[in-house]
């Protein structure tokens, strides 16, 4: 076996860069704070940031596909990359906690 992590993911992901504003669930924050996605899948988003949320927050997403549908979702982060040796760029990874059918079936017509 190589030195390659195999990727177990659901659902395949799109590199897509657009705004994503995040708030906590928590309301802890008191506006929303844009973020840039680094890739989109129906399972979840990839930040692009410096400022990092920790593992398990609930967090508030809104963005809009191309072609302009909005999305409106909370996320969990379930990963954090802070930019060392093995992370391409620093960043979390969120996995969709209540994305509609509608919405998910949306992403996966970006290829």
């Amino acid at each position: 076996m190589s030195g390659t992590a195999r990727d177990t993911r659901k659902h395949p992901r799109h590199n897509l860069e657009v705004p994503v504003m995040i708030s906590d669930a928590a309301k802890r924050v008191r506006k929303p704070i844009r973020f840039s996605s680094g890739d989109i899948s129906g399972g979840g988003a990839f930040l692009r940031s410096d400022l990092l949320f920790e593992v398990g927050e609930t967090l508030v997403m809104e963005f809009d596909l191309p072609g302009g549908r909005h999305i409106r979702t909370q996320g969990r982060v379930v990963r954090v990359a802070r930019g060392g040796a093995k992370d391409r760029f620093p960043g979390m990874g969120l996995e969709f906690i209540d994305l509609s059918p509608d919405d998910r079936a949306a992403i996966a017509r970006l290829t």
